[in-house]
């Protein structure tokens, strides 16, 4: 099987194909990552992530873009808990215009403006609410600004694709 490796960027995202065989199919539970938490390390789950995601052999990726909680107007909360809620509707729009779920992202990173704990309560029920059980692997990073001066909040994605 070749490893030719293509990629097409359009609209922030970027989808990355590698070796995948034309007369390979793959059906929903193909597409899930393998969630990974090591007996051996510390539960993260209760936190809202996943120590590790493995993505199915043959998989295409996508890479969402950073997504943040301006609402469709391009408007910002100036409140926290606002603009994390609507970045993680951002982020389900951009996996409906993949016609991808939720339960098929891998990697999620985050990016926090100013990062405290007390910040954590909403970081952590804002992604049980988009992922459930399927809690992706997660890395947050504090930040002291964004690309908006505004802007709190921005979450990013890899997502498995058929």
């Amino acid at each position: 099987m070749s490893h030719t490796i293509k990629h097409l960027l359009f609209g922030g995202l970027i989808i990355m194909t590698t070796g995948i065989s034309t007369a390979a199919t793959a059906n929903a539970v193909d597409l899930k990552p393998t969630i990974v938490n090591p007996k051996d390390l510390y539960d993260p789950t209760p936190n809202g992530y996943s120590t590790a995601a493995i993505a199915p052999r043959g998989a295409r990726l996508a890479f969402i873009s950073g997504q943040g909680g301006q609402d469709s107007t391009g408007a910002l909360s100036p409140d926290f808990a606002v603009q994390v809620k609507q970045a993680y509707a951002n982020l389900r729009a951009a996996l409906d215009g993949l016609g991808a779920r939720p339960d098929q992202v891998a990697k999620l990173t985050v990016f926090v403006v100013d990062h405290d704990m007390s910040k954590l309560e909403v970081l952590t029920r804002n992604v049980k609410e988009t992922f459930s059980a399927a809690l992706p692997a997660q890395t947050l990073v504090p930040v002291p600004k964004l690309a908006i001066d505004t802007m709190l909040f921005e979450v990013e994605a890899v997502v498995v694709l058929e």
